[in-house]
């Protein structure tokens, strides 16, 4: 099936404007980190205790909060999740901060949270169902984890990419996967939602997902440069964008409208996992085509000069 039939757009002619969107994303994202709301860790990370409180009836947060408030349990965060069914919407997850995780407090979060809401909570009967506590230890350890794994992901494509292909290509990749994780990130740290290892997981997926678009349009480009040693390359990466533009559409249109499902009816505890995944599926095919393609005319502008025939490296695809 073919949606769009000899297009003719001309890509690398809005590369400015595709550079200004991506500047002001990545930008915007890089302030909050830094001076805004940082980069906002869950439990998983910083460490502390989660508690799953399971209501009699739909529970009102606000009066949660102002119960758990009048106790003195300082920073707490509260996030409504699904029962193991799926039925109910009367489960609750209070998470405390890490100085509640230590090994000789293990049961002190849970006893704030119960007396808390004991004395000051009178909607409905509730009960306390599951206790995770991760101490700050922990926290680092997963956080070093999960930061390696996505070093090694990066450097592992961009190995494989410098043998498939040529080692412009793999650079070209890897910056327009890491403008993806800058942007995702970002967005997560703009709308002050929690990071967990849900989150990195999805990360990862992206990741993958970005660098797979990546790899269609650059095997597409390479195809056309063993015919096209006439054109300048500026023309040969356009054509080449638009001949994977259905697959690219289709692919990514659908994948989009599946996460988009999972973030509207998903429920809060697959809200981070699927809402990272919204904002890499949409960054990670403009990204394919915004940053990635225009970066090889940029190398081979720096290389031999612009406009001139197309000259960039394209290695015969490897059995």
């Amino acid at each position: 099936m073919e949606l769009f039939r000899d297009a003719k757009v001309d890509w690398l002619g809005k590369k400015w404007y595709f550079l200004g969107f991506s500047l002001i994303f990545s930008v915007a994202g890089v302030l909050s980190m830094l001076f805004w709301h940082h980069i906002p860790q869950g439990v998983d990370f910083k460490g502390g205790t989660q508690i799953e409180v399971r209501f009699a009836a739909p529970p009102n947060e606000e009066h949660i909060r102002q119960a758990i408030d009048r106790a003195g349990v300082k920073d707490a965060t509260i996030q409504r999740i699904s029962d193991p069914s799926g039925n109910s919407a009367n489960w609750e997850v209070i998470a405390l901060p890490e100085s509640t995780a230590s090994d000789s407090a293990h049961d002190v979060g849970r006893q704030q949270v119960e007396a808390a809401l004991t004395a000051g909570y009178h909607d409905s009967a509730f009960t306390i169902e599951g206790l995770d506590i991760v101490g700050p230890t922990a926290g680092k350890q997963l956080q070093h984890q999960a930061e390696l794994a996505t070093v090694y992901s990066l450097a592992g494509m961009l190995v494989y990419l410098w043998f498939r292909f040529e080692l412009i290509y793999g650079v070209a990749a890897v910056v327009a996967v890491f403008h993806d994780t800058l942007i995702t990130l970002g967005a997560f740290s703009l709308t002050n939602q929690e990071i967990t290892l849900t989150v990195v997981a999805a990360i990862l997926t992206l990741i993958g997902y970005s660098m797979n678009d990546t790899i269609v349009v650059f095997d597409r480009i390479r195809e056309n440069l063993a015919t096209s040693r006439r054109e300048t390359l500026s023309d040969v990466v356009n054509r080449s964008i638009n001949q994977t533009l259905t697959r690219t559409v289709i692919s990514s249109g659908l994948t989009f409208l599946t996460v988009m499902s999972l973030y509207l009816f998903g429920g809060a505890v697959l809200h981070g996992f699927s809402f990272a995944l919204v904002v890499g599926i949409l960054i990670g095919t403009y990204s394919s085509i915004a940053v990635a393609a225009p970066m090889l005319v940029a190398y081979q502008d720096w290389r031999t000069g612009r406009g001139k025939a197309a000259t960039l490296p394209a290695r015969k695809a490897r059995a």
